[in-house]
């Protein structure tokens, strides 16, 4: 009997806790959601993003033919540096600041033109390109180590992803393996690393190993294994930085943040307007361009051939959106928030004439994204409801970051009308 009630016990403890982590999300949504603009840097770690190391001499070659952007941006340091790497005329010192290539953000598709997976790449620092311990001079140069990247995917399909690149590799040299037990890929946001705000700051341009001056709050950032140091996010400022770092360790600045659940970003990216990973980004059925990624830096369209380029070449010279993803408001008939009963999946229909304008794509609290005919979208007032829940108001958001012609036609029909 005593293993019976242990049992229940902690069936018990276990559905508590369910529900407390579910009271405190839907206590964040309802209560704090305004404050995160003013709460100041704010960091997580993504458990939900895992790492895969790339090494080998065609590295570069082999994603270059795959992926939507132009990863020889990586491999192409510039100013000399990389071809000069063995010249004892240069390393980092304290005031020589070594240019370290930013991450890039980049696809992988269907050959039908399809998203399947999202990458961030990060060119791995070298040991050359980082003081020794004693910080006198670089570190131990190897002449022979190859080329390196760590990419930042989805976890929850990082065994589909491996699985999916290895098919790809036939007689290529490079190696793909999972590196999620070296590394953890983190997050910087919030209010205070303003939208507006060009240049890096200076104390996170400084983490690493010659990266920058070496600010005394930050000092102690010179000791990390690899040199990492937080990036300005590649797909929009407003997102705030972006880092992969030894799982070892916590990331420089972190101390000085306030370390958040993730559920806290996810809030601050559906606010954006942006989505992330291969579940808000439906994975063999989006086209990337009705999901913003070449407005999220993620696709070069002039670079050569890579998988699933034709659809993706035709629609943009074709110039004509006529759905996109958009951030959501759901309110009752007057006004007034509601932070629950909104799922995934939900359809979005015109009130008035009962059709169908988009789907919900992702849900939190009274926030959530959709994928919606911008035509109807972008009518005011408003007549957006959810199917068959018509005392859900929906409140389709245009983000500040877009562009101004992705909106400029349809806005136009309006007034028209």
């Amino acid at each position: 009997m005593s293993l019976f009630r242990s049992n229940s016990l902690l069936r018990r403890l276990i559905d508590r806790a369910e529900d407390l982590r579910f009271y405190q999300a839907r206590l964040f949504s309802q209560q704090q959601e305004s404050r995160i603009e003013d709460a100041g840097p704010l960091a997580c770690r993504l458990a939900s993003r895992s790492v895969i190391r790339f090494r080998g001499l065609d590295t570069a070659k082999f994603l270059q033919g795959l992926l939507t952007n132009n990863v020889r941006s990586l491999a192409n340091v510039g100013d000399g540096i990389e071809g000069n790497r063995s010249s004892s005329s240069y390393f980092p010192t304290l005031n020589v600041p070594l240019h370290s290539p930013p991450p890039i953000y980049a696809a992988l598709l269907t050959p039908q033109g399809r998203f399947l997976y999202d990458f961030f790449l990060y060119r791995q620092p070298q040991a050359e390109q980082m003081l020794n311990r004693a910080g006198t001079g670089p570190g131990p140069s190897e002449p022979e180590e190859a080329f390196t990247l760590l990419a930042d995917v989805d976890g929850s399909i990082l065994d589909e992803i491996l699985a999916c690149l290895k098919r790809y590799k036939l007689r290529s040299k490079v190696d793909i393996e999972n590196a999620s037990e070296e590394f953890s890929c983190w997050q910087r946001f919030g209010g205070a690393l303003s939208e507006k705000k060009a240049i890096q700051e200076p104390e996170a341009a400084a983490v690493g190993f010659g990266c920058g001056v070496d600010e005394p709050s930050v000092s102690s950032a010179r000791t990390t294994d690899l040199g990492w140091q937080w990036y300005r996010d590649p797909r929009l400022e407003c997102l705030g930085f972006r880092g992969i770092f030894p799982s070892n360790a916590i990331p420089p600045l972190v101390e000085a943040d306030k370390e958040a659940d993730e559920h806290h970003y996810l809030l601050w990216r559906i606010k954006k307007g942006v989505a992330e990973g291969s579940i808000e980004i439906p994975k063999g059925e989006a086209i990337p361009l009705e999901y913003n990624l070449e407005g999220l830096n993620a696709i070069a369209f002039d670079k050569g051939c890579y998988v699933g380029q034709e659809l993706i070449a035709r629609t943009h010279h074709r110039g004509v959106i006529r759905k996109r993803l958009l951030p959501l408001l759901f309110t009752d008939e007057g006004g007034k928030d509601i932070c629950q009963g909104v799922s995934p999946s939900s359809e979005i229909v015109d009130s008035v004439t009962n059709k169908k304008v988009g789907i919900v794509n992702i849900a939190l609290g009274c926030r959530g994204m959709g994928l919606l005919k911008l035509e109807e979208a972008l009518k005011q007032p408003s007549t957006l409801v959810i199917k068959e829940r018509t005392n859900v108001r929906v409140r389709a958001l245009k983000p500040e970051w877009w562009p101004m012609e992705w909106t400029q036609m349809h806005e136009r029909e309006n007034v028209v009308a």
